[in-house]
């Protein structure tokens, strides 16, 4: 069986799916596919935001750094997940940090190379942002559910 594009799996990501042929084609000039094994850390937190994944298979934990603590996971998403949303907004840097907690495909985004298409077609930018903050919506959702949980039963563990 041959190997698909990155056109081919963009057109599979229900995070750009149905954008026109013509963007796709576009994007899939910014994006390459990866593999990243189960412990791999994808980003740092108060990093440079330089690239971002959207996730075709596995899992990623989604953490954040609390001195004394370590890394403390707030969630784990998987297939059809955007990894990572820092790179669209100044000063371009990670609030987040992110590990494999499954092995994933996925294709890895240059952010840069986003950027520079956002710029040069605003309505691929309006897209996108639109399309980043429903992700962001329903992160802070799931958060908030989370939360609930945690007071509601405080013996469970998130």
């Amino acid at each position: 069986m041959p190997s698909l594009s990155v056109s081919d799996l963009l057109t599979l990501h229900d995070f750009v799916a149905d954008l026109p042929a013509d963007r796709l084609q576009r994007l899939a000039t910014a994006g390459r596919p990866v593999f990243r094994s189960t412990g791999h850390r994808l980003l740092h937190q108060d990093t440079p935001a330089d690239r971002f994944w959207l996730v075709h298979s596995g899992t990623v934990a989604l953490d954040f750094h609390v001195p004394g603590r370590g890394h403390i996971v707030v969630e784990h998403a998987g297939a059809g997940a955007v990894i990572g949303w820092s790179w669209a907004r100044p000063p371009y840097q990670w609030r987040f940090g992110a590990v494999v907690a499954d092995d994933i495909r996925a294709i890895e985004m240059d952010a840069v190379r986003v950027r520079e298409m956002i710029a040069e077609d605003a309505e691929l930018g309006r897209e996108l942002t639109a399309r980043l903050l429903d992700t962001v919506s329903a992160r802070l959702q799931a958060a908030r559910h989370r939360l609930v949980e945690l007071y509601a039963y405080p013996d469970v563990t998130p």
